[in-house]
């Protein structure tokens, strides 16, 4: 498996927006995508610090799925909404995982 951890900053009073964008990220995945799980999180500490938590099947089918064209309506849309709710550098950390655990 192979995840990527995104953070970035919201601004005032765009919760429910950060929601809806999750949403439109849902609208435009492709079954076949390798993307296995998504969580949208919010530091507690940092109320405007963001971070979303993609994991995928593999690496490869990630960076494919980045390139997938029957994304590119969808995610104009969403770099639009992205445009009107974060503010500020967005971070990747790319992340191999080497244990996963259910309970």
């Amino acid at each position: 498996m192979w995840a990527q951890l995104i953070k970035t900053h919201l601004k005032s009073g765009m919760d429910s927006e950060y929601v809806a964008l999750m949403d439109q990220f849902k609208a435009i995945e492709q079954p076949d995508s390798g993307l296995l799980r998504t969580y949208a999180m919010r530091d507690a500490k940092d109320p405007s610090a963001v971070y979303m938590m993609v994991i995928f099947e593999n690496e490869e089918k990630a960076r494919l799925r980045e390139k997938d064209p029957r994304r590119t309506e969808g995610l104009r849309a969403a770099g639009q909404t992205m445009e009107q709710i974060f503010e500020g550098d967005t971070q990747f950390v790319d992340l191999d995982v080497l244990v996963e655990s259910a309970f």
